[in-house]
Parts: structure tokens; sequence; C-alpha cells
């Protein structure tokens, strides 16, 4: 029988955290005797009622013993991973699953298709559901600017190497190795780099995460310019974080070792100021101040490279670019005021 513990990260979720568990409870997974399925809920600095919510909501399980809800006075997204993985979740748990409270599970096999794919394929680490949009999946009418996001959607290289935080399988054992250092705004980048050089430790090998296809799960689509440019800048300081992080604990592991990275990765997890002391160090550099020029030009080298050049496509193109430099502007203007770290 594998094991496999399932996370639930919310924060201030009360309005819906009730109807995503109930769509959690018709998952296949829950009912496969082939599965030891334990889900809890990680209610973190929550200002609302979501703990609450959770509780109502646990009824709807076969099984209502399987679920439980923690209220965490604490909030942060690699603070909470890290209790999860490390205090919550069955020490020798084959299996750990990591999930937003804010998307929708249209398929009910997912979980099932994950924890087997992993089965299936002994070589990889970890494996992401496919996230799709409400607005590109559900038939409703969009206006411009939902057009507009609409179709500037789709991922800058291979998603199949990639780890989405919305909804994602790690083995165990691998995760147990692993520590994600307080206040990262983008923990799932920090993972994702992790898995793909062997804990920081080897050359990149990208067949460590891998995707079934056809595997998926909905999130609710930004709808507004404003709340699109903030989550465009909390992505490109959070990659401009884990850069900077990057950058400070790979050489420590090539000159120092294993042990003296298990002791920064431990400081990190447990040390708020770690990350703003590290930041400061670390950052501006000579060449790029506090972002790293890819974050700008990413999306503009990417279309330039693989193409369609078909108006659509370059007019998305021009529009994506002038995104990604407010992105980048406002980006380094928050870093540069000491507000990068526990960025929400």
């Amino acid at each position: 029988m594998t094991t496999i513990d399932i996370g639930i990260f919310a924060h201030n979720e009360a309005a819906g955290i009730g109807e995503m568990l109930r769509d959690l409870a018709r998952q296949s997974v829950l009912r496969d005797d082939r599965y030891s399925v334990r889900v809890v809920v990680l209610a973190n600095g929550c200002r609302d009622k979501t703990a609450a919510a959770a509780r109502d909501a646990v009824a709807a399980f076969p099984d209502p013993a399987m679920i439980e809800v923690f209220d965490l006075a604490e909030g942060g997204k690699s603070r909470t991973w890290n209790r999860f993985v490390h205090d919550i979740a069955r020490a020798d748990v084959d299996m750990l699953a990591f999930m937003d409270a804010d998307i929708a599970l249209p398929q009910q096999d997912v979980l099932a298709r994950l924890a087997a794919f992993l089965h299936a394929h002994p070589g990889v680490d970890a494996t992401s559901s496919q996230p799709v949009k409400d607005i590109d999946y559900y038939p409703i009418p969009l206006g411009f600017v939902e057009r507009l996001i609409s179709a500037g959607g789709g991922s800058m290289g291979n998603s199949r190497s990639s780890i989405c935080g919305q909804l994602y399988v790690m083995r165990g054992a691998v995760a147990r190795r692993l520590r994600v250092p307080i206040g990262l705004p983008v923990e799932d980048g920090f993972v994702r780099h992790a898995l793909i050089t062997g804990r920081f430790a080897d050359p990149i090998r990208y067949d460590r995460i891998d995707q079934p296809d056809g595997v998926m799960h909905l999130y609710a689509s930004e709808r507004r310019l404003g709340s699109l440019i903030r989550h465009q800048i909390r992505i490109v300081v959070g990659g401009a974080i884990n850069a900077a992080v990057f950058g400070h604990i790979i050489p420590l592991r090539a000159r120092d070792g294993e042990e003296a990275l298990s002791a920064q990765l431990d400081q990190a997890a447990r040390d708020p100021n770690w990350l703003p002391a590290l930041l400061r160090r670390e950052l501006p550099r000579a060449r790029f101040g506090w972002v790293p020029w890819p974050f700008l030009t990413y999306r503009t080298t990417y279309f330039l490279k693989n193409g369609p050049y078909t108006p659509r496509k370059t007019l998305m193109a021009v529009v994506g670019l002038g995104f990604d430099g407010l992105a980048f502007m406002a980006a380094q203007i928050r870093l540069a005021r000491g507000k990068g770290a526990g960025f929400w």
C-alpha cells in the first residue's frame, strides 16, 4: 500500500475552501484500497474563518477521520511547506501532494494519475498537474481585458519539467531532504531547482521532473490589468530572490560539502531573518542591480526564437514586453527598498 499525505495550503480562503474540499473529496484516490491517504488543511496566518470553513466540509469525505485541519498562527507558504513536510506529514510517507486551496479539480482522477505516474517512472522525483485558466475552460463571455489575458497565456518553456505550485506530487523521501527558506515569494521555483540539481549538488537534469499527459486543474484567472501586473511583480521578485539564493548556496555546496548545505538550509527554514540578510549581502549586483535582465527579456526572447510570427502572436509579444517592463521596474524598486522577502 502506498501512503500519500495531501497538504492544502490556505491563506484567508474562507469563501472558497469548502467548495474546494468537497471537490477534493470526490477524488478517486481517496477510495482506492491501494492507497492510504491523509488530508491536512494548512490554514496559515489567516485573518478570516478559513479553518472553521474547512472543518464544516469534513463530512464530505468518505472517511472524515482521514482529514485534519491545522490552524497555524504564522503565515507564509514556504514556512508552511517546511511544517507540512517535516512536522505534520507522516514521517515515512511515500508521497506528498501539495495543493493550493483556491483551485478546482474537474477531473476526479487527478491525484490517482499523478501518483500512478510516479509509480511508473522511478527516476522522476516530482510531477505536476497542468494549470488551466477558468476563463479558458468555461464558455463564458469575456471582456476585452479578459480576452487579452486569455490570449497571453501559455508557458515560456517546457512545462513538463516545471513544478506548478498549485498542485504537484513529490516523493516523500526526496521532500524530506529539503528545507525551504522562510519568506520566499516563489517557493515552487526553489523546489524545482533543488530537484533538477539533486539538491544543488549535480548538473541540471530536467528528467527528474515530468508530467503525465492530460492531467489538469483549474485556477481563477486574473481579470484586471492591475491584479495581473501585481501577480507578475510577485513572480519577478520571487525569481530574482531565488537567483540570489542559488548564487549563495550552490557555491557553498561545491566548496564546503553536503553538511554545510544542510546547515544553511536548516537555518534558512528556522530563521525569518536569514533571507533578508542574504539579500542585503548579495544584492544589488554590478551587472544587473536587484533583478537579472532575463526577467525583462525572457518572453520576447522565447517568441523570437520560436515564433510563429503571426499578427496575433506578435501583438501578444509586444503587450507581454510591456507587462514585463512594468513588472521588472516595480520589482527592482521593491527589492531596492528591502521589501522582497515575505512577499505573499
